[in-house]
């Protein structure tokens, strides 16, 4: 860390990137904590920022509570344990709705009711997040930068675009400034995935999308692209490649090894080979955490392990269209 706080003379913004929380509550509590313990300007928070899984709580008949998670029926009995069984499923970024047996069974047989369920409570979280981020970062002078991910639905984010906002800052789709100078435009939309996730669209499209956002960058020099896919067979995107006309989805196996594959996009590497942008700013594949250098531009993927609570990021030193220095995180 040492590199890193050096005493300089030039003027630099130190910011702090992390993705990937997936609705995970420990660990955006963490996110909005890392700009006063790391004494960053600004906070980014990349892509797939909702929960992927709807828990019902089954409020029985003798008062307790079941509920099944990861595959196990848990039986809760005391306040102790349903504390427990909330955090846990807080921590895991899946959300939760206490109900009675006979609502639960109507549930079950109306997966549109479902549907609206989850939306409505991944709306909710992501209102009690933009609180949490208003009040934690209130007169600091610290921004936090947001956008959604291809696992995000678009409905949901809607709820992103609050008006009246002093530190949290719904960025997708606007070139938005980090400091005086340095512009950053964000693009969430990830290329097809074996999960048919609700913004996934072709490489093509999302090359024309970029062109698009790239036309509102004023210096080049001095840009960042938060670009939630990662840039195609750069190591930030080494996954195993899938089956997918399994379900679910299977690793590929030769000669007893997985077989391990680029699935970042195309586009985006094209996108960064050509304009050379400061910093580029990625996520959307968990295990390839790391950085690359693409010509002059330094691209991060910080990876993330959300379900275990731990907060992955990368901060990063930035002056007059320069990467000053940077450290990955762990916490």
């Amino acid at each position: 860390m040492s590199f890193l706080f050096k005493k300089s003379k030039k003027k630099f913004t130190r910011l702090f990137f992390a993705t990937d929380l997936h609705g995970s509550e420990k660990t955006y509590r963490k996110f909005i904590n890392a700009g006063k313990f790391y004494e960053a300007n600004v906070l980014v928070m990349g892509g797939d920022i909702t929960g992927k899984l709807l828990i019902p709580v089954i409020k029985e008949t003798n008062g307790h509570y079941r509920a099944t998670l990861q595959g196990t029926i848990r039986h809760v009995e005391t306040d102790e344990e349903y504390k427990n069984l909330i955090e846990t499923i807080g921590l895991l970024g899946f959300y939760y709705k206490v109900m009675e047996e006979e609502e639960y069974k109507s549930l079950q047989s109306n997966q549109d009711a479902v549907e609206r369920l989850f939306h409505d409570l991944a709306r909710q979280r992501l209102e009690e997040w933009i609180d949490l981020a208003e009040t934690r970062l209130k007169g600091t002078g610290i921004r936090c930068f947001v956008t959604g991910g291809n696992d995000d639905d678009p409905e949901v984010l809607k709820v992103l675009k609050r008006e009246g906002t002093e530190a949290f800052v719904a960025c997708e789709g606007e070139a938005a400034f980090v400091d005086d100078e340095h512009c950053m435009i964000s693009v969430g939309y990830s290329t097809p995935t074996p999960w048919k996730t609700p913004r996934e669209i072709s490489d093509e499209q999302l090359g024309a999308y970029i062109e698009e956002m790239a036309a509102k960058v004023p210096d080049m020099n001095k840009a960042i692209f938060n670009f939630h896919d990662p840039p195609n067979d750069s190591t930030l995107d080494t996954c195993p490649e899938l089956d997918w006309s399994t379900d679910p989805p299977t690793p590929i196996v030769k000669a007893g090894q997985i077989v391990m594959h680029g699935a970042g996009s195309k586009s985006v590497r094209k996108a960064i080979e050509k304009y050379q942008p400061m910093l580029g700013l990625h996520g959307h594949i968990h295990e390839s955490r790391g950085v690359v250098k693409i010509g002059r531009t330094t691209c991060i993927n910080p990876g993330s392990e959300y379900g275990e609570g731990f907060l992955r990021g990368c901060l990063v030193n930035i002056s007059e269209g320069n990467v000053e220095s940077f450290q990955m995180t762990n916490g």
